[in-house]
């Protein structure tokens, strides 16, 4: 059943007119690939078979004020996800839930108003969605809270590509979002994910015993293309760009200002992940251990960086950088490849960039427009922890054969 439902949003979104809708497909019958499932096809549900839900749950959404917050729809108490509020939240969700069974970025979708867009790995989209039904569906048995949930999980798999990357935007992705896409977590928070699903832990508990292997596979898959994409400098392993190409796995571009290099920030998820790695291989190892360096070696002291008002600029404000002996290390979002040094960009909108990518690159943040000057995160503390409190709690887990 769950290949019939991507099925049917990969012929919706080719434009067949005539294809099922995965209404029809519910209708007909249920998800099959939740643990329990019926021999007729009916879901299981958490309060006993059949696709019905638990004792006095009404799956319909009832005309209550949804009050959590989207980016909270994940943190709240078991309690909650069998509410009319968490129900008519997950019901909003199917709403926005697009034909290729996947989600658009940048959405609140504790209301139905905002507009549909393509679906999207990038700001957490996809994953939030597949984790909340995935919680409502265990607390109500509603079906089609876990038939969504399944298609959502099914259309993560479709998405990867051989190497074991994921594009930020699939199945119709244009210039940069085919890249694979470690920005702002995006690949991560994936593998994360299909890593639960593997283990069977909550809230994919309810995933019939197929999904395991399946999960497993792709995290392994992704696990080596996150090795190969590592940016190695004189045989020593570094950190990693916010994306990569799709096909030669090289560092690539994103937004005109996004330019191939290192990131001080999206390295910093990437190691978080493979320090969960149980019993870790030399080549992970190796991984980490080169990253940490790296950030050791690039960290920048004597300086902080400060938001001040500046009524001479377009914007009213400016963020400039203060000496200051006592400040604490801070990261530059991004380093050039081969020096190390920060860089930074304006948005570049002449034609000289389209055959020079590093047309616009400047390095010193006074150097580019207010506009991005403070429109983007140039430095930041991100691998403070990581370095202070992770890194040496992992070296004593599984200290150096």
């Amino acid at each position: 059943m769950r290949k019939l439902l991507v099925l049917v949003g990969v012929l919706a979104a080719l434009g067949c007119s005539s294809a099922p809708t995965r209404a029809d497909l519910v209708g007909a019958g249920g998800s099959g690939a939740i643990s329990g499932a019926g021999a007729g096809g009916g879901s299981a549900s958490t309060a006993g078979g059949g696709g019905s839900a638990g004792a006095g749950i009404d799956c319909a959404p009832a005309a209550v004020p949804i009050t959590v917050e989207w980016d909270r729809i994940n943190g709240q108490g078991a309690p909650f996800y069998q509410t009319p509020e968490a129900i008519a939240l997950a019901n909003n969700i199917l709403f926005y839930q697009n034909a290729d069974s996947g989600w658009p970025k940048d959405t609140d979708m504790t209301t139905t108003t905002a507009r549909h867009t393509g679906s999207t790995i990038d700001n957490k989209a996809t994953t939030t969605q597949i984790e909340y039904l995935s919680r409502v569906y265990g607390a109500t048995g509603c079906a089609a809270f876990g038939d969504a949930a399944v298609a959502g999980i099914e259309y993560l798999f479709a998405g990867q590509y051989d190497n074991g990357g994921w594009p930020q935007e699939f199945p119709n992705g244009e210039d940069y979002h085919t890249h694979i896409t470690f920005n702002d977590d995006a690949m991560v928070r994936v593998l994360e994910l299909f890593r639960k699903i593997s283990r069977r832990v909550e809230p994919y508990a309810y995933l019939d015993e197929s999904f395991e292997p399946r999960a497993s596979e792709a995290v392994e898959r992704g696990i080596d293309c996150i090795l190969a994409c590592q940016v190695v400098t004189d045989d020593v392993p570094t950190g990693w760009c916010a994306q990569h190409d799709e096909v030669t796995l090289e560092p690539a571009q994103a937004r005109s200002y996004e330019l191939p290099s290192l990131s001080g920030s999206e390295a910093v998820g990437i190691v978080r992940f493979l320090m969960t790695i149980e019993e870790p291989s030399a080549e992970v190892r190796a991984a980490i251990d080169g990253a940490v360096a790296w950030f050791e070696a690039v960290k920048i002291t004597g300086i902080r960086v400060d938001t001040i008002a500046d009524p001479n600029q377009p914007s009213g404000e400016d963020v400039v950088v203060v000496e200051d002996p006592q400040a604490a290390p801070i990261w530059a979002r991004f380093y050039e490849l081969g020096t190390n040094r920060p860089i930074f960009s304006s948005r570049c909108e002449v034609p000289e960039c389209d055959d020079d990518p590093y047309f616009m690159v400047r390095y010193s943040l006074a150097e580019i427009d207010n506009e991005r000057r403070v429109g983007y995160a140039w430095y930041g503390n991100w691998p403070t922890s990581l370095l202070a409190v992770e890194y040496p709690a992992w070296q004593a887990r599984w200290p150096a054969p």
